[in-house]
């Protein structure tokens, strides 16, 4: 996402492209990628690459598979079968994934040692940093992954490895390119997103690991071009920092979500694009379908203040108060401005949360 002044005008030329996207939450969308999965990129590591134990300490990373119900409000976005990784964290079962993953899933397997599919049980998402947890009915019997305590000192030009299951064939030894505030589409906002090079094919849940330590530095999210933000052609994948879980760990385990105040949830998907800050998609039934907020909007005003960025946008959003409140927003349609107040929710109300065990 771009840091520009967005621009105010009546040049719409392009608008009405983005009202066609319908995979915008995580998961690559439809063109971005060529047909069929990229090759996996080398070169991959070896022993002599890490000061740990690499075949075990991959052996963490699994592949996770989840079923969730077509009347699922995610299902449209997301899908209702999905496809991952998630990583071992203890020796109970417990695994650290994406939360596209795994929100609203009904059926989880994770691929045990011996092959077996073995079940999971979502314990908590927390749609704030993106984080899922799953727990297998069963031990895996395999060495867990530490988590990374100083994931603030990762810098651009660190090498890293960026791991999917299957072991070393499956992981890359590539590198940090950046580290920088990142927002998306769905209402999210990561303050220093992990932004790393070259492209892994398959990263959703995938895990970026320090070479020297053998700990967990983040959790793969996304694909993106241009993972440096210098406008180069170049491809590559965007981790949320480990460091995030910690905080808010027992919380998920206990009650399944994170217990700070819920923000002001609009159920909105915004576009930076062309200079303009774009509605490119609704929640069904959602505040701002309520509202008749519509596809193709142009978003001008929050609480009578000019929007800068989609984070600044976020921000003024959020400042209004916690889940529920009213947000004053303005809107640009086709040549009309348009004032709405649109009663925000918590987002965590809106989804078919599955049962705990």
């Amino acid at each position: 996402m771009g840091h520009s002044t967005i621009k105010k005008s009546n040049d719409f030329d392009g608008i009405k492209q983005l009202t066609e996207v319908t995979r915008a939450n995580g998961h690559r969308l439809d063109g971005i990628l060529p047909l069929g999965e990229p090759p996996m990129p080398g070169p991959q590591p070896t022993d002599d690459d890490v000061s740990f134990d690499l075949e075990s300490g991959l052996s963490a990373v699994r592949s996770l598979r989840s079923k969730i119900p077509s009347d699922a409000h995610s299902a449209r976005n997301l899908g209702t079968e999905r496809e991952g990784n998630a990583v071992l964290i203890d020796a109970d079962g417990t695994l650290v994934t994406i939360g596209y993953l795994i929100t609203e899933a009904t059926d989880i397997v994770i691929d045990g040692p011996d092959g077996r599919e073995i079940p999971a049980q979502v314990v908590g998402y927390d749609h704030r940093t993106g984080f899922g947890l799953v727990r297998t009915v069963e031990p895996l019997d395999l060495p867990p992954l530490a988590l990374a305590t100083d994931v603030g000192d990762i810098l651009p030009d660190d090498k890293m490895i960026i791991s999917a299951s299957g072991g070393i064939p499956s992981a890359v030894l590539g590198s940090v390119v950046d580290r920088r505030e990142f927002a998306g589409s769905w209402e999210y906002l990561l303050e220093s997103a992990i932004f790393t090079a070259p492209l892994h094919p398959r990263w959703s849940g995938g895990a970026l690991i320090d070479p020297r330590s053998g700990s967990l530095v983040g959790i793969g999210s996304l694909f993106v071009q241009d993972p440096g933000g210098n406008s180069s052609e170049s491809q590559g994948n965007m981790f949320v920092p480990i460091d995030l879980l910690p905080p808010i760990y027992q919380e998920l385990v206990d009650t399944g979500r994170a217990q700070t105040k819920a923000k002001p949830w609009l159920g909105m998907q915004t576009t930076e694009a062309i200079g303009h800050l774009v509605v490119s998609g609704l929640h069904d039934g959602g505040p701002a379908d309520k509202a008749d907020i519509q596809v193709g909007d142009i978003i001008e005003e929050i609480e009578t203040q000019s929007i800068e960025s989609l984070p600044d946008m976020y921000r003024k959003i959020w400042a209004v108060g916690g889940a529920g409140a009213d947000v004053s927003i303005s809107v640009v349609r086709g040549s009309r401005q348009i004032d709405v107040i649109i009663r925000s929710g918590d987002r965590h109300d809106f989804l078919k949360v599955p049962r705990r065990h």
